[in-house]
């Protein structure tokens, strides 16, 4: 079975209270966005070390020694119901510690993949009881349409909010910041407006509204990324935002011409880019 896990963006992201678990409780609007890593479950077909029950091969980043949140996504489910030893093939085009939710991504697709594989009689709330344990963007993924998230965001309602038809340019610098590192600067406060209500303006108008909180201790560290956040201002954006906990940022454009004007004069503040028409 292939899937293909997508990547998400925040649509501003306001750190509201600290928790007496330690978490913080936020509210954002989180919107999917075409960039999609490959995920293939096979059965097992090949030798793999004693005690495990999941061999995992990563294409487009290093393997290492920790526990991936997709072999983590099959032993969540693995506790209980019985699962057969797999194989699995991720291919990585979503940027890691870029805010835009790629392992998480993975996870929750891991996740629905083995449910249908295996005919797993999984509830929709065990199932995203099982994705909030995972981390707190994990549960986005199994609706994966814009939602107003809010608590440890894991807590959703619908919201009308579309882009539909605007162009979106993800750029990712070389740069990475840790969700820890990205609450630890950043002061909890509840805003005069809620974002539930912002978004309901024209994106034109979200530039001074709709804000990032994570944005201005991060920018004071890595200033490298205010300077591409006014780059894409200064080449017609109608909105800039750092996604998530950062380091990508994505502007909002109306036409090709204004992200290609981008990419063409801004070369040496890149190291990776992407850009898609969204639709609905």
């Amino acid at each position: 079975m292939v899937v293909f896990p997508n990547a998400k963006i925040n649509i501003g992201l306001n750190v509201v209270s600290k928790r007496e678990d330690g978490y913080h409780n936020i509210r954002t609007v989180f919107y999917p966005v075409p960039l999609y890593d490959v995920l293939e479950v096979t059965d097992l077909c090949s030798d793999i070390p004693s005690g495990k029950d999941i061999a995992l091969h990563l294409i487009g980043m290093p393997q290492d020694d920790k526990p991936n949140l997709v072999e983590k996504a099959y032993h969540a489910l693995a506790r209980n119901y019985a699962l057969p030893p797999v194989e699995v093939w991720l291919k990585k085009n979503i940027p890691v510690q870029a805010g835009l939710g790629g392992g998480s991504s993975d996870a929750a697709f891991m996740l629905m993949a083995l449910v249908k594989k295996y005919n797993l009689p999984v509830s929709k709330e065990e199932l995203h009881s099982i994705a909030e344990g995972l981390g707190a963007d994990c549960p986005f993924f199994l609706y994966n349409r814009p939602l107003l998230a809010s608590g440890t965001g894991c807590d959703f309602s619908d919201i009308d909010v579309s882009l539909n038809g605007l162009q979106i340019l993800l750029i990712k610098p070389n740069v990475a910041v840790s969700t820890a590192e990205a609450y630890a600067g950043v002061t909890p406060h509840k805003p005069t407006k809620d974002i539930g209500e912002l978004v309901r303006l024209p994106v034109k108008n979200w530039a001074d509204s709709v804000i990032n909180d994570f944005e201005e201790h991060i920018f004071a560290k890595y200033p490298e990324l205010e300077r591409i956040k006014n780059a894409l201002y200064k080449a017609g954006a109608l909105y800039v935002s750092m996604s998530g906990s950062g380091s990508a940022l994505f502007g909002l454009f109306e036409n090709r011409e204004g992200t290609e004007s981008f990419i063409s004069n801004n070369r040496d503040i890149i190291e990776s880019y992407f850009w898609r028409t969204l639709h609905d």
